[in-house]
């Protein structure tokens, strides 16, 4: 099993002018301790139920850019981009860029978002659930297509392109790895068989999660689609190094349900001491999972 780092808060780093140093440290930490993927939120505010919404919140894709030149291995993405806050074929090219200057590095995760106080803060329109689900599917029909040699038109119900280009392409073929994130079994395990390279679930208990698993093998099925494709990860909200042999143990329970990467991220102060210590206490025990 391997790590990936997820930076949710950015107070951390103190004031605004310290965000930068502070990040691109925490960055390069990770890199070094051999995190491989390190990503952001995709929110315009700060999530009400983990701070204060308005505590600092950056932009995800340009933030990812600063990264992406202070790095050179991570993986870099959103956790995960919301599908309505950005035109898909706009999205597209942003995330064309950001595998080219990055030499490769870039991860797309899409959700089909779900914080109504951003969109109505910002003048975002906010459909319901269910078009949102069909926007979704829609984007990630849309990637396919400018991802690939057709730069002809593309016609949907909620978006119409009357070219798919985009150049230069992702480095990467075929684009940047797709990763839905979300536990829904009836439409969003749906379209993680159908048109992603992995799944990104909630830290609910071993038994949860092979349930949702159970699911998506489901729809696999129904797609014609092998489930061992499909990369299965979790995200987790618990600090490793507070019970760094609990966590193990745990983690363990994922990895024999085919669990192959955990993100984990925390708002201490000193974030980049945090990462260290969590690769040189904890990463090497997940590595042998």
């Amino acid at each position: 099993m391997d790590m990936a780092l997820h930076v949710a808060d950015f107070t951390t780093f103190g004031e605004p002018a310290a965000i930068a140093p502070g990040l691109a440290a925490a960055a390069r930490t990770a890199e070094q301790a051999g995190f491989t993927t390190l990503t952001l939120m995709d929110h315009w505010f700060q999530m009400e139920e983990m701070a204060p919404a308005d505590d600092p919140m950056l932009e995800g894709y340009t933030t990812l850019g600063f990264l992406a030149g202070q790095t050179e291995r991570l993986m870099l993405g959103l956790l995960v981009t919301g599908v309505t806050y950005r035109r898909p074929g706009l999205l597209a090219t942003t995330l064309a860029t950001l595998d080219v200057l990055s030499g490769g590095r870039a991860v797309l995760g899409i959700g089909a978002v779900w914080c109504g106080r951003e969109h109505a803060g910002l003048g975002v329109p906010f459909p319901p659930v269910p078009e949102r689900f069909e926007r979704l599917e829609e984007t990630l029909r849309i990637w396919r297509q400018m991802w690939s040699a057709d730069d002809g038109p593309f016609h949907g119900k909620h978006y119409e392109l009357a070219e798919t280009m985009c150049q230069p392409q992702p480095l990467q073929p075929g684009g940047p790895s797709v990763l839905i994130g979300g536990m829904g079994e009836k439409k969003t395990l749906r379209l993680v068989a159908q048109y992603a390279d992995a799944c990104n679930l909630f830290d609910a208990g071993p038994d949860v999660i092979a349930g949702k698993l159970d699911v998506l093998a489901r729809h696999c099925a129904d797609v014609g689609r092998d489930p061992s494709d499909i990369r299965r990860t979790i995200i987790t909200g618990a600090d490793p190094l507070a019970d760094v042999d609990g966590f193990v143990a745990a983690m363990s329970a994922y990895a024999k349900l085919g669990v192959s990467t955990v993100w984990v991220g925390s708002s201490q102060p000193d974030l980049p001491g945090w990462v260290a210590r969590v690769g040189e206490e904890v990463l090497p025990r997940l590595r042998e999972l």
